[in-house]
């Protein structure tokens, strides 16, 4: 007879702050993050590239239902930059497209390109992308030798710090909106100087708002001997750093809980707000609309509290 062997599924609530190491995806990084934890649900909020490390927030259990208030948040890089090289990927990974001597340019030249792509603007995601076209991925079509029209988005890079220079490289660190994509800023920067570049190493420093807090390798993840032991962030903790909050009262967080939309009173709409029981505890998200305030993403019931069922 056939024994099955039956997998063990803990229950892990929290953000962990993973270290992606390069040679793996995103979601390869995260598979692993899961099973090392025993997790029933796990999520990460925006991709690295394999060539990338860094920083890859990882949404565990409940905290996934929440991800999307930190996709849309700033991230900063540091950016190793080959110049001469041009590449089908734009960067280390693809095959070289063109390569051409690279003139002499002093710190001062690079630091005024730099300049000129800061601020808001529009940027085309390159093909080589996790971007969908009916559905697939761009990179996908990319593999295939397909290439289609891309619609340009806007973005905004708060600040470009060069930071060591070279003849045929140089550092620079990256502060920008959420969608940038610095393959694309590092091709176009190349354009501007008129030897072409490409990405030779990329590591994100940060994503708002874990700027303050330290990440966790895979190697880190192995040493611990009870995922209770680990260091994650709880969601209350991180979202009072996005959202402002409400303590409700008794009534009110019992009608919400069971997705009640409540009469609520406020001079103007300010959309999401953290939702607070009457002892303080992180209960979900809601909306305030005019003068109600309705649920939104609420955590799950347990039987060790009484938080909400999920709406």
């Amino acid at each position: 007879m056939r024994l099955l062997r039956i997998k063990k599924i803990m229950r892990v609530d929290g953000i962990l702050l993973l270290n992606k190491p390069t040679g793996i995806s995103s979601n390869s990084a995260l598979q692993k993050t899961k099973r090392l934890l025993k997790a029933d649900k796990a999520g990460h909020t925006g991709c690295l590239d394999p060539l990338a490390s860094g920083m890859l927030p990882i949404c565990l259990g409940e905290a996934t239902k929440f991800s999307r208030f930190f996709i849309e948040e700033d991230k900063q890089y540091t950016v190793e930059v080959r110049l001469g090289i041009t590449t089908t990927t734009g960067d280390g990974e693809g095959e070289i497209v063109t390569s051409q001597p690279v003139p002499v340019f002093d710190r001062a030249e690079i630091e005024a390109i730099l300049e000129r792509f800061t601020g808001t603007q529009t940027q085309i995601p390159p093909m080589y992308s996790a971007v969908k076209h009916n559905g697939q991925p761009l990179y996908k079509l990319a593999r295939r030798g397909i290439e289609i029209p891309r619609k340009s988005r806007t973005i905004t890079i708060h600040e470009l710090v060069l930071t060591h220079c070279e003849h045929e490289t140089f550092m620079m660190t990256v502060t920008c909106s959420k969608g940038t994509y610095i393959r694309t800023l590092v091709e176009d920067i190349g354009k501007v100087l008129g030897c072409g570049a490409y990405v030779k190493m990329l590591h994100r420093l940060w994503v708002a708002p874990f700027q303050r807090h330290e990440m966790i390798s895979l190697e880190q993840l192995l040493d611990y001997n009870d995922s209770a032991d680990i260091p994650l962030l709880s969601l209350q903790t991180i979202l009072s750093q996005l959202l402002p909050s409400i303590t409700l009262e008794p009534e009110a967080a019992f009608k919400l809980c069971r997705g009640q939309v409540i009469p609520y009173e406020h001079e103007k709409a300010i959309g999401d707000v953290m939702l607070l029981d009457p002892l303080g505890e992180f209960i979900g998200i809601g909306e305030i609309a005019t003068n109600q305030l309705v649920p939104k993403r609420l955590l799950a019931k347990t039987s060790e509290n009484k938080e909400c069922v999920s709406v």
